[in-house]
């Protein structure tokens, strides 16, 4: 360590920079994929770990200042308080040692799941900084950053197109570096300022350069069939179900939920949008205590054309909205009409007519005598921009005579509701008085008390069971239907009319089309469920309490305060708030479909590691096997590479590249050049080992082109044969 000081050079700072740069795309699709928030608290901690590497801060100093930094962010996050953190973490960290020992991993807590996710990224900034500074080589790492992030691109909904251009940049950069350190250590060169200012710039240059012309080229359209699907066939995920899904991964009965939900994977419909929204399906309007049904199921439904009727209500003319337009492709014929929340006509063929049931909202289509749905058709909405101040101010004094009706109907729960749920509900509002607060609270809920997005492994409510009491106080752990209806349930306990909505998220970006609207294809995955919540003058709100997912019509509090402490844990910085403002840019909602200035946004995350985790990993883990056999036994195969690369090139100029392969070949076969040892005498030594003199006679020649800058005529041509002589017997 007392040696550091001397390190602190510009390019070993910028090594640890660009590492830091490269490891950053590791938490990227991290916090994407899975929720995990807030990010900056780990992006911090590989940041001020590769700091204190460089800086050669001593290792015990070095120790306790991340474990300082491990355990604060571990209070902020999971406990609010240092005092609830001594008391609660200790016993945390007993209890979770004897389920890490029987390989219960899942039912580990969040504050341990979050010290080994540091303790990981502490494993992971020590091999870097090794790789760095001792190996001098961070191809593999490098290789390993492309593998995963290519890999997620393929098979998750994360898009890594800007990520793959980051990496490879500073990718050839650090090995441009990297390359120049080791020349100057094999060779024993002076890392002269200038002579380090021109290596670097001309490394920017090529890789600037390159990376300019890779953008600007034309690109082939791809040529390969998306692989998903199959991937997903061998894997058995593809199209099962344990629950009994209805028509485009909706469950045929909603009157008794839980239990795992693995939806098709079929494409249910693609949809060009202005911008990228929700799709309701139905509503549901009475909770049983096991799950939703219709309070008017054989209700007679209402008939229209084009334009819907009045009923369809969704929020007043006083709420700011603009008139937009999406376009449906049916893949699946389901008979229902997806729609966007605040609807006002569908256009079709004309053959076609719509059947709305006023009790849960749903649209069908008639075609003839037959329920049918069109094969394409539009939809024209108010997207409207609910504003937070408006909604805060929304009361009983602005309800009108049909209010008490919706009260009456939205407010429902069974007689034997668990108190508990409203016991929870008022200590999460007791500091609020408005009602969107009081929604938002428990909206944010979620985010912060330990629940966790699962899908599969979610059991059923037992017999004598509430399904939200369990998910609330037992489980913490289910898909959006446990979120969504816990809120509903949690709304109506304290007066405020709410209603479980289901529908599709907005599906998977495609691309942008000519007109610039967006293409998004939407399958059975998607199917969702949401809450609506009513304010009075105002309409029906939508909200979104499911971790991972974010409703771009969900309105925003401009200060959320804070949730009050959970009785089991303390409260965590909310890692799923809704984002999107109300403000809006403007669009037409003309027939021909204006264009829209919006940006393609990025796809509805539905925690795809957490359904399709093992193909992943095996696919992930297979690749980094045979990188990592490939980097193991890369002595045995690179001098054959090597050989062929200069098989064609006859000229004298590149000698001195393949002596310097020469040099890097031995080394990795373990005949390394002492320090300070001098290129004949490490010569003498090879020749000794292999019981011949070639090494020695390539050695005169490259000393000779180093300190007369000039080589005979045909040098490489004489000298050819020894050398791949010598490069086969490497390999050996």
């Amino acid at each position: 360590m007392n040696q550091q000081r001397t390190k602190w050079t510009i390019d070993s700072f910028l090594l640890h920079v660009l590492s830091f740069l490269l490891l950053w795309e590791w938490l990227r699709p991290v916090e994407q994929l899975t929720g995990t928030n807030p990010i900056g608290f780990f992006v911090g901690f590989i940041a001020g770990s590769l700091l204190l590497a460089f800086l050669g801060v001593p290792r015990l100093v070095s120790a306790v200042l991340k474990m300082v930094y491990i355990l604060f962010c571990i209070q902020f996050i999971h406990y609010g308080s240092f005092g609830v953190m001594m008391n609660l973490f200790f016993d945390d960290v007993i209890q979770n040692t004897g389920l890490i020992l029987k390989g219960r991993w899942t039912e580990l807590s969040d504050p341990i799941r979050t010290l080994l996710f540091f303790s990981l990224l502490l494993i992971t900034v020590y091999l870097i900084h090794y790789w760095l500074i001792i190996r001098s080589n961070i191809l593999f790492f490098f290789f390993a950053t492309i593998v995963f992030i290519t890999v997620l691109d393929t098979f998750s909904p994360y898009s890594a197109q800007t990520a793959i251009i980051r990496s490879v940049l500073v990718g050839f950069v650090l090995m441009g570096i990297l390359a120049f350190r080791r020349l100057t250590d094999s060779e024993t060169i002076s890392r002269q300022r200038m002579m380090k200012l021109k290596w670097m710039v001309s490394v920017a240059v090529f890789v600037v350069g390159s990376a300019a012309i890779a953008f600007a080229a034309p690109k082939a359209d791809p040529v390969w069939p998306n692989p998903v699907p199959f991937v997903k066939s061998l894997g058995g995920s593809g199209n099962t179900s344990t629950d009994e899904t209805g028509g485009g991964g909706f469950r045929s009965d909603d009157s008794e939920l839980g239990g795992p939900f693995l939806p098709s994977s079929e494409v249910v419909f693609t949809a060009e949008v202005e911008e990228e929204h929700y799709w309701k399906v139905d509503t549901r309007d009475e909770y049983t205590g096991k799950g939703w049904i219709s309070s008017n199921p054989d209700e007679q439904p209402l008939t229209f054309r084009r334009r819907v009727p009045p009923s369809l209500f969704s929020f007043t003319e006083e709420v700011p909205s603009e008139e937009r337009t999406s376009i449906v492709y049916n893949e699946e014929d389901y008979g229902y009409i997806p729609y966007p929340h605040g609807l006002e006509r569908i256009e079709a063929a004309s053959s076609y007519r719509y059947e709305l049931n006023e009790g849960n909202g749903k649209i069908t289509a008639i075609n003839g005598d037959e329920q049918e749905a069109p094969a394409s058709y539009s939809v024209q909405y108010k997207h409207a921009s609910f504003r937070a101040e408006e909604l805060q101010n929304s009361s009983l004094e602005e309800a009108d005579s049909s209010f008490q009706a919706i009260a009456d109907r939205y407010t429902q729960l069974p007689e034997n509701i668990p108190p508990q749920i409203r016991e929870l509900a008022l200590g999460i509002t007791e500091e609020h008085e408005t009602w969107f607060e009081k929604a938002k609270a428990i909206e944010a809920y979620f985010s912060s008390s330990g629940f966790t997005y699962e899908q599969v492994d979610v059991p059923v409510p037992s017999q004598g069971e509430d399904y939200v009491a369990q998910f609330l106080f037992d489980t913490r752990r289910g898909y959006c239907d446990n979120f969504s209806t816990s809120m509903a349930v949690m709304l109506r306990t304290i007066d405020i009319p709410a209603r479980w909505v289901k529908g599709y998220t907005e599906g998977t970006y495609l691309e942008t089309t000519e007109s610039g609207n967006q293409l998004y294809q939407v399958t059975g995955e998607n199917a969702h469920s949401w809450v609506e919540v009513f304010f009075p003058g105002i309409g029906w709100v939508p909200f979104e309490p499911t971790q991972g997912f974010t409703n771009a019509a969900v309105p925003e509090l401009e200060e959320i305060p804070q949730t009050p402490v959970n009785e089991e844990t303390s409260t965590e910085t909310p890692a799923e708030t809704p984002e999107q403002p109300a403000v809006e840019e403007p669009t037409q909602a003309e027939e021909d479909l204006g264009e829209d200035s919006g940006e393609a946004s990025e796809a509805t995350i539905e925690s795809f590691l957490k359904t399709n985790w093992k193909t992943t990993a095996f696919l992930a883990g297979a690749a980094l096997i045979l990188a990592a056999l490939c980097y193991r036994y890369r002595r045995k195969w690179l001098p054959f590479y090597y050989i062929f690369m200069f098989k064609q090139k006859k000229e004298d100029q590149y000698f001195p590249q393949a002596y310097l392969v020469l040099l890097a070949q031995l080394d990795r076969s373990g005949l390394k050049r002492k320090k300070g040892q001098t290129l004949s005498g490490y010569a003498k030594e090879i020749d000794t080992h292999f019981s011949s003199s070639t090494m020695s006679g390539l050695t005169a020649h490259y000393e000779q082109y180093l300190y007369r800058d000039r080589l005979p005529n045909g040098t490489w041509n004489h000298a050819r044969n020894e050398w791949e002589s010598l490069m086969k017997k490497t390999s050996s």
